[in-house]
């Protein structure tokens, strides 16, 4: 058993809040140290905003659990200053297999061109994630408090008052802002009698963490009605350390904790491996799919992200890969509110926005588990024959679903977009969409961002430094004639063009040439301010 579960990472210390009269006051309080709080209280202290961290464990999850890291995951993870060690430690991957029966109907490439920093996925542990993570916060001094659980959330319209339990008793603290990042089971959102809408599946899936030494490539495998669990599905990756992570349906009718038993999953993983592989168990867990969310994601001055606003099935990881993109697009917006820069309104964007990608990530999550899990004879038919055709007619490949993989989202819809003025540019640099990367001066395009606004000319001149009622705004020349992918994926067939960035690197604005009053106009736009 890896030893990283059993160490306190950040272990209980009694703070300077439990020795004062009055409640200690905080601008930011943030509830959960998993992946998407730690992530939320680096990408704060990064723009000048403290805040503290609290979370009723002391150590990183146990198990794997969240697995496949996306590319946008590891661009946000870059800009957060963690992402080298990500991928360092993890699994790279571009590539994937769907077998159908016994045999093999097709293999697909998640990133195939080249000119990208970071690829198409790794698979890393959760608690590697987590520990980094960790390692970052303690890096910019970020206080993070172990074994200190929420007990009370209590909301006013100036501040939330939080009470907190500790080994050494209770004590009371104020926060301007609250971001509840605790998880599936959200105990804040039961405090505040919050819920979800949403769908629950009638299937479950084990999961199976094992160590072996095998001959398997660094490639996602995922099996329709395999011969060693016939009527059901399974899946295969590589992690690190010699660890295999495993998913087999198992249907809705079962005992978990039967079903959870050594003496029942080592069977199960014989007949998928065979008898002559050796392998131990690391973890095993059942989980159930479920596509829901909150009706809405802020709640006054509490603001929810990652898993305890929004659930989804674990084919296609986009549980922590959401969660990212939650801080993400919440980051900058607070730190823009808190610093004055920005109207409290600006924080219902962040509703809008994230809503939005917590739709596509149910609807595509839906649609991928009807697909591996028919609902009728018909439905399997259907299925069936498209896995068939899928085999030597590229058409029907399009129409399999092993779990659409996550994909950064583009808030074309926004009411934070401004003008779209580049006629004939490539429509995935649209404003609204996440920002392609490519190689750019002794690095990446996006390394070169940071969480500023950035406004960039590309074969055309724009200022160095623009300050629009105290938000500094950067500038960037490009020069596409030594960076034609620069030219490729931003004009196309256009010869020049000015782009507007915001700071969780999505394109706000693009124009054909630089105009200072449209910048103005679509920074305003995009703080959610008047123009």
């Amino acid at each position: 058993m890896n030893k990283i579960f059993e160490t306190p990472l950040y272990p209980y210390a009694r703070s300077v809040d439990q020795q004062t009269a009055e409640p200690a006051a905080h601008k930011v309080v943030i509830i959960g140290a998993g992946p998407v709080g730690l992530a939320m209280a680096v990408d704060l202290k990064q723009q000048g905003i403290d805040s503290i961290i609290l979370d009723d464990n002391d150590k990183v999850s146990f198990g794997s659990r969240a697995i496949c890291f996306a590319k946008r995951t590891l661009e946000i993870a870059d800009r957060l200053g963690f992402g080298d060690p990500l991928v360092e430690k993890g699994v790279v991957w571009n590539l994937g297999k769907v077998f159908f029966d016994d045999r093999k109907v097709y293999e697909f490439n998640l990133l195939p061109e080249d000119g990208h920093k970071r690829p198409a996925f790794i698979n890393l542990q959760q608690y590697y994630f987590e520990e980094y993570l960790v390692n970052r916060a303690r890096a910019l001094n970020i206080d993070i408090r172990g074994r200190s659980r929420v007990s009370a959330v209590e909301p006013h319209d100036s501040h939330v008052d939080l009470t907190v339990e500790t080994p050494d008793g209770p004590y009371h603290i104020a926060a301007d802002w609250v971001i509840a990042c605790d998880g599936a089971g959200s105990p804040t959102r039961s405090m505040m009698g919050l819920d979800f809408v949403g769908r629950v599946f009638e299937d479950n899936f084990l999961i199976a963490d094992v160590t072996m030494d095998a001959e398997f490539p660094t490639e996602r495998w995922f099996w329709f009605d395999p011969p060693f669990n016939r009527g059901q599905s399974a899946l295969l990756h590589k992690q690190p350390d010699g660890v295999w992570r495993i998913d087999l349906q198992l249907g809705w009718d079962i005992d978990k904790e039967e079903e959870k038993k050594p003496e029942n999953v080592i069977p199960r993983l014989k007949a998928m491996l065979g008898d002559d592989v050796a392998f131990e168990l690391e973890w095993v867990s059942i989980y159930t799919f479920q596509c829901r969310r909150m009706e809405k994601f802020r709640h006054g001055r509490v603001l929810f992200a990652g898993d305890s606003a929004h659930q989804v099935s674990p084919f296609g990881a986009r549980g922590a890969n959401s969660g990212l993109q939650d801080v993400d697009n919440l980051g900058w917006k607070l730190a823009h509110v808190i610093h004055g820069t920005a109207p409290e309104t600006l924080l219902d964007t962040y509703d809008v926005e994230r809503i939005h990608g917590a739709d596509e990530n149910i609807l595509n999550s839906s649609r991928s588990t009807d697909f591996i899990t028919p609902k009728s004879e018909t439905s399997r038919i259907f299925r069936d024959a498209v896995l068939d055709l899928s085999e030597h007619h590229p058409f029907a490949r399009p129409l399999v679903n092993s779990g659409r993989l996550s994909m950064p989202c583009s808030y074309d819809a926004s009411g934070l977009n401004g003008v779209d003025a580049l006629t004939g540019a490539p429509h995935r640099s649209r404003p609204g969409s996440p920002c392609p990367d490519a190689p750019f001066m002794d690095g990446y395009f996006l390394s070169n961002l940071g969480g500023k606004f950035v406004v960039v000319g590309l074969n055309t001149d724009v200022p160095d430094q623009l300050d629009i009622d105290g938000v500094r705004v950067k500038g960037l020349h490009v020069d596409t004639a030594h960076y034609p992918l620069m030219a490729e994926r931003y004009l196309g067939a256009v010869a020049a063009g000015v782009y507007l960035i915001r700071p969780d690197q999505h394109v706000t604005a693009r124009w054909s040439e630089f105009d200072q009053a449209a910048v103005v106009a679509a920074v305003k736009t995009a703080l959610g301010a008047a123009v």
